[in-house]
């Protein structure tokens, strides 16, 4: 009976002692979940107009590339350039196997010989003009083949540009792959996306400027040449194509290029720049709104820069407002809720 008297008493002291603790315990989770009052300052948001200007980025293209590849098969007698080679237009290229070509000719000589004949017995009545007609169709087929394959056996530059690839050798089998490529340089495009939200403002014939890291201050004019017709929906935004002048050409295909294309003035929301965090490990961009005495977290794009100053665009239209007060000294300590004092 003493052993199990024993044994009753430190089962009460163990559950006490356990009591106490949880309640220790309770406490300062009851504490440590109390949200303090963060201290800051804010700003009351206005509205204002702004000389809009989108920078837009874009790979440089050449205004028009062509693969060479005729329409022919057979083995490549002779290429005339190599890659670099600049060329003009109607400048021979490739010279291809010429055995079909010399064929046609040898059937287009016999049946202008034929032709010849069946016009001479139908201007005399012996033959009917069904005959003549079937001997004139063949004929005008066999001219179409000649010139169809000496187009594409004698193959030429059909612009002035550059040969910026070569797939084959003297004598190789072409195999359909195109033989070459010519890409014109002196004269460039670019297509950039634009936000859909300045599908009015963007017009034919307006002036772009368009810059490259590798030519720093330097600025080459272009002019939007044409606005697709249609929106993206997934990205909400729509084309634009660019012909930029490159007869100095500094700039070459395929080089990253940014575009500066104003778009006269807008309602815009523009902050201090540093009222504008970064979440880490991420290029999302968000601010806290003083909502009451409660911070709210709200996502934001930037737009145009202007010295220590920045555009913001809500993520979710609406998001912000003028009137709204931004906190702008003691947001980096905020998160979404927090009890917030607002100080002068």
């Amino acid at each position: 009976m003493n052993k199990v008297f024993k044994i009753a008493i430190v089962v009460l002291a163990t559950a006490t002692i356990a009591a106490c603790g949880g309640g220790k315990k309770e406490q300062k989770m009851a504490s440590t979940t109390k949200k303090e009052v963060e201290k800051v300052k804010v700003l009351e948001l206005q509205s204002q107009r702004i000389a809009k200007q989108l920078e837009l980025s874009s790979t440089l293209e050449g205004y028009e590339t062509m693969n060479i590849s005729p329409s022919i098969t057979g083995h490549i007698e002779h290429i005339y350039v190599e890659v670099g080679s600049r060329v003009s237009k109607g400048a021979m290229l490739v010279r291809m196997d010429q055995t079909q070509l010399n064929t046609t000719r040898i059937n287009l000589a016999s049946t202008k010989t034929e032709l010849d004949r069946v016009a001479a017995l139908k201007a005399s009545g012996s033959i009917s003009e069904q005959v003549y007609d079937q001997t004139k169709a063949g004929y005008d087929q066999l001219v179409e083949a000649e010139r169809f394959q000496a187009e594409n056996t004698f193959v030429k530059a059909q612009f002035s540009g550059v040969i910026s690839a070569k797939n084959y050798e003297d004598g190789e089998m072409y195999t359909g792959a195109p033989i070459l490529q010519l890409c014109q340089i002196s004269r460039l495009k670019a297509i950039i996306n634009i936000p859909e939200s300045y599908y009015p403002k963007v017009k034919q014939g307006m002036k772009v400027e368009v810059e490259s890291d590798i030519f720093p201050g330097q600025i080459f004019p272009a002019t939007i040449e044409i606005v697709y017709p249609t929106v993206d929906p997934q990205s909400h935004t729509f084309q634009a194509k660019l012909n930029i002048p490159n007869s100095g050409e500094k700039i070459r295909p395929g080089m990253y290029v940014r575009t500066h294309l104003a778009v006269g003035e807008v309602d815009a929301i523009v902050v201090p720049y540093q009222s504008v965090l970064k979440l880490t490990g991420s290029n999302e961009r968000y601010v806290f709104i003083a909502d009451g005495n409660t911070a709210r977290r709200v996502p934001v794009t930037l737009g145009q820069r202007f010295d220590d100053r920045i555009e913001i665009i809500p993520v979710e239209s609406g998001a912000i407002k003028a009137g709204d007060k931004l906190v702008i000294t003691g947001q980096a300590r905020l998160i979404d809720g927090d009890n917030l004092e607002i100080v002068e």
